[in-house]
């Protein structure tokens, strides 16, 4: 398989990349975007300070120079990107991956990602074209900057807690650690943290708060300090993504706290657009329009709905992914700002988390469904158009939806998986048994 992929260059360190490889990448990426000043940030991994040795080489002997951020998250490579006017910027990382993994995250200027649809094919491409040892075109500097303490304070601007607060956080070793500089120096915000060293190795738990299991920890933490926490917080390998636990220990859906992220920033904002991807509960477009903000639903992905942000002068957006997208953050993703968020809201309130979020559970979800076909996805697909096109809304924002939300109390979306002979379904209705008899409804069509 490609380590080419729709979003990021990926795969397996020492068998489907090495430092040869990345060396071309970097030369490809200087002659398809044209940089010729680039931040290079890396994570924690073992691979990554090699790696990163044989980009900025690639970048330099292209004639590019590099600003060297270090070891850094995610959304710090975002805004190093912007506030150091670079022409673009390039992230080491395998975000959420096992150890084995690695890879890297390009971008034009001001964090415009480059996807396989906007670029990654044609670095592909490029690299493939490209003969072994060949001879520089040009030369670069390389230049160390430390942007931590600009990005924390950056960061900080997002906070206005009305009491203090502590939360606590899991960085499972990994690069929300360097997130850590948005909470020093915050006197309303104290927390305390499980695997806060760095370890490319990961040795307590995956850094994928996406798997419930790896907020077990972090859900025991909790629960063995009863009263203790507001809430808790799980960041993901990169950083770039964060999942949530109520004080209870209980997993918020990740829906659920765009609805919430989506209620504060429109104390300020208000009549803004705040986007949901289209797998989110009906709640939270009924709580962006509550709060008086405009809700739009956004397709999957992130170089998607950071172009639709833009397109659409959007302030935040929240991904079914854990992804949470601000405009304040370069129209990219920002852990700590979606912590910030929970925290103003829960330190004005009276109230626990689990209460705020109580009027969320108010329709029945399926979850994400999936289904390995041996009839092609697109089929499939194609079929669920023709067969609800006379008796419902149907659009195709990002696979096939269906809206019978006002004539039957419920919608389903049904997308092809990017990799995979795999058909995605998410369903929701008004009723724990509209949504049974609908999800069960979708899944014969997918499985005959």
């Amino acid at each position: 398989m490609s380590i080419f992929k729709a979003y990021d260059i990926r795969g397996i360190y020492g068998q489907d990349l090495d430092e040869a490889i990345f060396y071309k990448i970097a030369r490809a990426y200087v002659r398809f975007a044209k940089v010729k000043k680039v931040v290079v940030a890396r994570d924690c991994r073992k691979s990554s300070d090699s790696l990163f040795a044989a980009f900025a080489k690639g970048l330099n002997d292209e004639g590019a120079d590099v600003i060297d951020v270090g070891l850094a998250s995610t959304p710090m490579s975002y805004f190093a990107n912007a506030t150091l006017h670079a022409d673009g910027s390039v992230m080491i990382t395998a975000s959420h991956n096992t150890k084995e993994w690695n890879g890297c995250k390009l971008c034009r200027a001001n964090a415009v990602p480059i996807s396989g649809a906007t670029g990654i094919k044609d670095i592909e491409g490029i690299v493939m074209a490209m003969p072994d040892n060949e001879p520089p075109a040009g030369t670069g500097t390389v230049t160390k900057v430390d942007i931590s303490e600009a990005y924390g304070e950056h960061v900080r601007k997002f906070a206005h807690l009305a009491r203090p607060i502590r939360v606590a956080m899991d960085f499972a070793n990994g690069m929300g650690i360097a997130e850590a500089a948005a909470f020093r120096g915050q006197d309303k915000l104290a927390h305390d943290d499980l695997y806060g060293e760095y370890d490319g190795d990961f040795p307590n738990h995956d850094a994928n708060p996406l798997h419930t299991e790896t907020l077990k920890d972090l859900q025991a933490l909790i629960r063995a300090n009863p009263g203790k926490y507001a809430f808790g917080v799980a960041f993901d390998g990169d950083a770039d993504r964060a999942g949530f636990v109520d004080e209870k220990g209980d997993i918020i859906p990740m829906d659920f706290t765009t609805a919430l992220i989506s209620q504060d920033l429109l104390k300020s904002n208000p009549g803004a657009v705040c986007f949901y991807d289209l797998r989110s509960t009906k709640m939270a477009e009924e709580t962006i329009l509550a709060a008086g903000g405009k809700p739009m639903m956004s397709r999957v992905g992130h170089s998607f709905i950071k172009a639709q942000m833009r397109e659409n002068d959007a302030i935040f957006a929240g991904e079914l992914s854990g992804h949470y997208y601000f405009k304040a953050n370069s129209t990219a993703e920002s852990s700590s700002m979606a912590t910030y968020a929970l925290a103003n809201i829960v330190s004005a309130s009276d109230k626990p988390l689990s209460e705020l979020i109580a009027p969320l559970r108010k329709y029945s979800q399926s979850g994400e469904i999936n289904t390995k076909t041996v009839t092609p996805p697109a089929e499939i697909l194609a079929k669920i158009k023709e067969l609800y096109a006379a008796k419902a809304k149907v659009f195709e924002l990002d696979g096939v939806s269906v809206d019978a939300w006002d004539t039957e109390g419920y919608w389903a979306n049904v997308r092809m998986s990017n990799t995979e002979p795999l058909v995605r379904l998410n369903l929701e209705g008004k009723t724990p048994a509209i949504m049974e008899q609908k999800r069960d409804e979708f899944l014969a069509i997918i499985r005959s």
